[in-house]
C-alpha cells in the first residue's frame, strides 16, 4: 500500500473539518477558474484570428502577382493572361485556384451625394464560395457574353453613407483623362466587418475596368492566388517567384496590410502575459493553500512523526493532496472552458460590436492541442511549487507539534 497517497486521499475526502473542506474546495475553484480562463482566452483569440485571416484571405486571396509599379496609382500595370502561370498553375500543388482582379478609381454620384471608391473588376474565374458569406442583401453581380456587365455589388458602409440600397441606379465617373462616366446598377451588398475593404471597394465586372483602360480581353491587373495551407504563405511566396515572369511581383497579403496582421501577432503577446499572470495566481492560490492545509494538520504530522514516519514520507502526503486538488480543479475547469465554448460556438449567445471588433459574435476556434498543452502546463508549474511549502513540514517538532492545538 502506498501509505502517503492513501492518507492524502483520506485528508482530501474528510468532510469532518468544514475548514479543511472549505479550503479544498477554493483550492480546486481557483485551479478551475484559472484553467478556464486561460482555455477560452486562446479558444477566443483563435477564433478572433481565424476570422480576420479568412474575411481578408477570401477577399483578397493569399499571394497577388501583378506587374512592377513604381508608383502610387492605384490602377495596376496590365499583365498578360497569355503567360504560362496563367496556364499551369494547376500543377502547382500548393496552389488551390487563382483569380483576375483589376482595380480602377472612382467617384461614385448620387443626387445629394458624392464618394470616392476603388471599383474592383473580377472575372468569370471570381471564386463566389468564398465570397458568397459576406453578401448580407441582394445576389452577386453577373457577367455578358458580349460585353462588359454593369451590375455591382456595394459595401453595407458605402451603401449607408450614399443612401442607396438592391436594385438602385448610381452614375461612376472613373478617375482619367478625360473622366468617363458609366451607369451602374446595383444588384448587392456586401459586409467584411474590415474598414479597409469596406470603405472604399465596389466590386462588377473586370470587363468594364479593361474598357475603360483600353484593354484587350487578355489584359488584366494581376492575379490573386489562393493557396491551400497559408502557413506556407511565405514558402509559397518564395516559389511563385522563380516561377512567373520577370516583370512579374509576388506580394502577400500579411505584408500589404501588414498593420493589420501586426495588430493580431501583437494579440499572442498579450494572451502570453495573461496566461503567465493566471499560472503565478494559481501558484500563489495553491502554496497558500497547502500551507494552511498543513498547519492544521500539525498534530497529524507530531503523531506521524513519533511513529518514525519519515519527513520525506510526510511531504508526499501533502504533494499528493496538493496534486489531487489539481486534478480535480483540472477536471472542473476543462468542464466549465467546454462547456462555455460549446454555447457559444453554436448559440452564439455573446454579441459584438461590429464597427469595434469586424465580427457579430465572439468565435470560437477549436484548438485541442492548445488545451491539452495548457492542461499540462497547469498541472506541471503548479505541482512543482508544492514542494515550496512541503518544506515546512521539516521545520515541525514532534512533541511540539503533538501539543499544537
Amino acid at each position: 500500500m502506498n501509505l502517503p497517497y492513501f492518507i492524502s486521499r483520506r485528508i482530501t475526502n474528510d468532510s469532518q473539518s468544514s475548514f479543511s473542506s472549505v479550503i479544498s474546495k477554493i483550492a480546486v475553484v481557483s485551479i478551475a477558474v484559472s484553467l478556464a480562463a486561460m482555455i477560452l482566452a486562446f479558444f477566443i483569440l483563435g477564433g478572433f484570428k481565424e476570422t480576420i485571416k479568412n474575411k481578408v484571405f477570401n477577399f483578397k486571396g493569399h499571394l497577388e502577382v501583378t506587374k512592377y509599379n513604381f508608383g502610387n496609382s492605384v490602377d495596376e500595370q496590365a499583365v498578360s493572361t497569355n503567360s504560362d502561370f496563367a496556364h499551369f498553375y494547376q500543377d502547382i500543388d500548393y496552389i488551390d485556384h487563382i483569380q483576375t482582379f483589376a482595380h480602377k478609381a472612382g467617384l461614385l454620384k448620387t443626387k445629394e451625394e458624392v464618394q470616392g471608391v476603388i471599383f474592383k473588376g473580377v472575372g468569370r474565374d471570381f471564386d463566389t464560395t468564398r465570397f458568397g458569406p459576406n453578401i448580407v442583401t441582394g445576389r452577386l453581380f453577373g457577367f455578358k457574353d458580349s460585353t462588359y456587365s454593369q451590375e455591382v455589388i456595394i459595401s453595407k458602409k458605402i451603401s449607408r453613407s450614399l443612401r442607396l440600397n438592391v436594385d438602385d441606379d448610381v452614375f461612376i465617373s472613373f478617375v482619367q483623362n478625360p473622366p468617363r462616366t458609366r451607369k451602374l446598377h446595383i444588384t448587392g451588398i456586401y459586409e467584411t466587418g474590415l474598414e479597409e475593404f469596406d470603405k472604399q471597394l465596389i466590386i462588377g465586372d473586370i470587363g468594364l475596368v479593361q474598357r475603360m483602360n483600353n484593354w484587350a480581353d487578355t489584359l488584366v491587373g494581376g492575379y490573386e492566388v489562393f493557396i491551400k495551407d497559408p502557413d506556407r504563405m511565405t514558402e509559397a511566396e518564395e516559389d511563385l517567384f522563380d516561377i512567373i515572369d520577370m516583370n512579374l511581383f509576388v506580394d502577400k497579403i500579411s505584408d500589404k496590410y501588414v498593420q493589420l496582421f501586426d495588430w493580431l501577432n501583437l494579440l499572442n503577446q498579450n494572451v502570453a502575459v495573461f496566461l503567465g499572470l493566471l499560472l503565478v495566481v494559481s501558484v500563489i492560490n495553491m502554496i497558500s493553500i497547502l500551507l494552511i492545509l498543513i498547519m492544521e494538520r500539525t498534530n497529524m504530522v507530531g503523531v506521524l512523526q513519533a511513529l518514525g514516519s519519515p519527513r520525506k514520507q510526510i511531504k508526499k502526503i501533502f504533494i499528493y493532496n496538493g496534486m489531487l486538488l489539481i486534478a480535480k480543479g483540472l477536471l472542473w475547469g476543462n468542464v466549465v472552458a467546454l462547456s462555455v465554448a460549446f454555447i457559444q460556438d453554436k448559440f452564439k449567445v455573446i454579441p459584438l460590436d461590429p464597427e469595434n471588433y469586424y465580427m457579430y459574435f465572439v468565435p470560437i476556434h477549436w484548438d485541442f492541442t492548445m488545451l491539452i498543452t495548457l492542461n499540462l502546463l497547469t498541472f506541471l508549474v503548479v505541482s512543482l511549487a508544492l514542494g515550496i511549502p512541503t518544506l515546512v513540514v521539516s521545520r515541525i517538532k514532534p512533541i511540539a507539534a503533538i501539543k499544537f492545538d
